[in-house]
């Protein structure tokens, strides 16, 4: 048979091609993904020789003379801010080429604090490693230790939570290295190896501060340069907020500025507004209850209790209440960026402000301390989060920081639109509507929009994540998901992880707000992808499912789309039977709605089925429905290649002369049409039909035709 049934296929997503791309296992990547060193890592020599032999010590069970089981674990202790991730990175960085199979890294916390799964970790580094489609998998974890059996291989795991959250990680490979970081111990890992953080050297710390203040007030006052060091008890982070307060007011010296830090209340902070109590005070009294979706207020949240003394927090405390009140709203309002990433118009959105008067905030707050460069965006220091969402929830209105996230999520939707835009092939329509945007949200080129989209993508998809899970802002996740959908679309490479998270936001929408439309298009489209992953079990499961959620609908284009998909994917199972019957329904329900176009390609889909199962007649029958459908509709190639169709049918049936004149009808179509290509394979199928007659010189005359067509359609 011909291609045109498997043509119909790639047009619905379900090409037999991409069905087997799931079940490979290919061999994994060799992935180098530590970050940058940190420019302000001073000092932890001490520290560093430590942990460096530590990684050659033997483990415990050598003493009992058992060989090592498992990967060795390094652990590097400390409070937030404290330097263990700078350490971590530095120590990996020195003994990276010992490891020639790969460097991951993983951030185990999440800006706003909640822990990152196991799985979503494994996931992670299956795609780095070139394994997605068991990233996809039921079982991450149990994969990602598969992937990484007898490999050398050095994990960065940072900010972790608790031994649980790592031990699904930890390669089985006595030769591999993980590094982690923690604010406490990890109970529970065997063997672990701990080195706990305190303060910098005082040496190192004035350095930090020398660099961070300038060193003229640094060198005419070295004695307060080091009481200053001791009154932030050699915090990096504590020391980076003072030296930047100083750096800011450069006629005060160090005895000034050690003034001003020892004046900081050393109370908990934030402390409650006049007349206000904090929210934590709130909860507990009697006859007050917070107001919920009927009263016209946000729903009760646990509130974030007052951050307890530290030098950190006095630090902060200094630099924070020399803001301006609208950097500092700002500044509070940041922590509510996903993925704590940030640029001008997250923070102009935010802010409610235009993108100049954030601009000079975000270089405001980027000089203070508070928000650190990472790439082209901006982060704020996760040290610092704790308090700044205390201060929030202490000073913000609930309605006010939900306004807030609502402006962010609007203005991220525009944004994508613009990207979508600058990634789609120019012409006339496109450039009018790109002129139309605001030209502060206009990308230079194309691949200006490449690189946003690729560097803002977890970001984006955290912020579809959180505006799915709200509940409140469900109209603008659905258009949060669309955009970034539209967008990823128009980039190069295999974005089905993405995607597939995307669709599976939309079913989540869709199946609480009971839009049973959505939901089939969303169980349609996951479907679509587990095919294309080899997973065609699963898929029929959805499509079954978008039949059920299109007819609740009535949505007869959606129920006769997942009917057709059943069909094409118990063909790539090769069970023609089964699909001749699903591709039966769907074309009733074509037939109902009168789509014609939607009823030639099931005739032919039933056409192909019919011929495989060997059923002659049936199948000559449909592939003649086929054509006279396309002939009907005007569509000369497409009628050309079902009587192509047919005549290989009559051929194959026994009937090679009828079968011969139907191809010659398809061969003057075809050059009515203009279509060379189908010209050519014409004449291939009649010079071949001509040689099984016994004409070889007419199947010469034929083949020879053929080469000069395909000739001269590929000069």
């Amino acid at each position: 048979m011909w291609l045109v049934a498997e043509q119909a296929l790639e047009r619905d997503g379900l090409s037999a091609a991409g069905a087997g791309t799931g079940a490979g296992a290919a061999a994994p990547a060799v992935p180098c993904d530590l970050p940058p060193s940190d420019p302000c890592f001073l000092g932890r020599a001490v520290e560093t020789r430590e942990l460096l032999a530590e990684i050659d010590r033997p483990g415990l069970g050598a003493s009992r003379g058992r060989p090592q089981e498992g990967c060795r674990v390094l652990l590097v202790a400390g409070r937030a801010g404290s330097g263990r991730t700078a350490l971590a990175v530095h120590l990996a960085r020195l003994v990276a080429d010992r490891y020639p199979d790969g460097q991951l890294f993983a951030r185990l916390t999440r800006p706003g604090g909640a822990p990152v799964s196991a799985a979503q970790a494994a996931r992670s580094f299956l795609e780095r490693l070139g394994r997605p489609d068991d990233a996809r998998g039921p079982e991450p974890a149990a994969a990602l230790r598969r992937a990484l059996a007898g490999r050398r291989v050095l994990i960065v795991l940072d900010d972790v939570d608790g031994a649980a959250q790592i031990r699904p990680l930890l390669p089985d490979a006595p030769g591999s290295l993980v590094v982690a970081t923690s604010a406490g111990p990890l109970t529970g890992i065997p063997d672990v190896r701990p080195c706990a953080l305190g303060g910098l050297d005082t040496a190192s710390a004035v350095e930090l501060l020398t660099r961070t203040a300038g060193s003229t007030r640094v060198t005419c006052d070295p004695c307060a340069a080091e009481s200053l060091v001791a009154e932030c008890a050699g915090h990096p982070a504590a020391l980076l907020l003072a030296g930047a307060w100083l750096a800011a007011r450069p006629r005060m010296s160090v005895t000034d500025a050690l003034q001003h830090l020892r004046d900081v209340p050393d109370t908990p902070f934030p402390p409650p507004p006049p007349g206000r109590a904090l929210p934590s005070e709130q909860e507990g009294r009697p006859g007050e209850e917070a107001a919920g979706p009927d009263g016209g207020g946000a729903p009760p949240v646990p509130a974030a209790a007052p951050v307890p003394p530290s030098p950190l927090l006095r630090a902060f405390r200094l630099v924070y209440e020399s803001f301006a009140p609208g950097a500092a709203r700002m500044l509070r309002l940041l922590v509510l960026a996903p993925e704590g990433v940030v640029d001008e118009h997250v923070a102009s959105a935010l802010g409610g402000c235009s993108v100049a008067a954030a601009r000079s905030a975000l270089d405001e707050l980027v000089r203070a301390g508070v928000l650190v460069a990472e790439g082209d965006a901006l982060r704020v220091p996760a040290c610092l989060v704790p308090a700044l969402r205390a201060l929030t929830e202490a000073l913000d209105r609930p309605a006010e920081v939900e306004l807030a996230r609502a402006r962010m999520l609007e203005r991220t939707v525009r944004l994508l639109h613009a990207c979508r835009l600058a990634l789609t092939p120019p012409d006339a329509a496109v450039r009018a509507r790109i002129e139309a945007l605001p030209r502060a949200m206009r990308f230079r080129s194309r691949a200006a929009a490449a690189d946003w989209l690729d560097g803002r993508l977890p970001s984006l998809l955290a912020a579809a994540d959180a505006a799915a899970a709200d509940g409140g802002f469900d109209t603008l996740a659905q258009r949060l998901v669309a955009g970034l959908v539209r967008a990823l679309t128009h980039t190069d490479g295999d974005r089905s992880p993405e995607l597939y998270r995307l669709h599976g936001l939309v079913l989540e929408v869709a199946t609480r707000r009971g839009l049973h439309r959505e939901r089939a298009a969303a169980l349609i489209n996951l479907a679509d992808l587990d095919v294309r992953a080899g997973r065609p079990e699963e898929a029929l499961g959805r499509y079954r499912e978008a039949v059920t959620a299109a007819r609740a609908d009535g949505d007869g284009a959606a129920a006769a789309r997942a009917l057709e998909a059943i069909g094409s994917t118990y063909r790539l199972l090769d069970d023609p039977d089964r699909a001749a019957d699903w591709y039966g329904r769907a074309l009733a329900l074509r037939q109902f709605r009168g789509e014609q176009a939607d009823q030639a390609r099931l005739h032919g889909h039933l056409g192909a089925m019919g011929a495989r199962s060997g059923r002659w007649t049936e199948s000559l029958r449909e592939w003649r429905a086929c054509a006279a459908l396309h002939r009907r509709l005007g569509n000369l190639s497409s009628h050309a290649r079902a009587l192509g169709e047919a005549a290989g049918v009559l051929e194959s049936a026994g009937e090679a002369e009828e079968g011969l004149r139907v191809c010659r009808e398809a061969l003057q179509r075809a050059r009515t049409a203009g279509d060379t290509r189908l010209e050519a394979a014409l004449q291939l199928r009649m010079g071949d039909t001509l040689e099984r007659l016994g004409d070889a010189a007419g199947a010469r005359l034929h083949r020879a035709e053929a080469d000069r067509l395909l000739e001269n359609g590929n000069r």
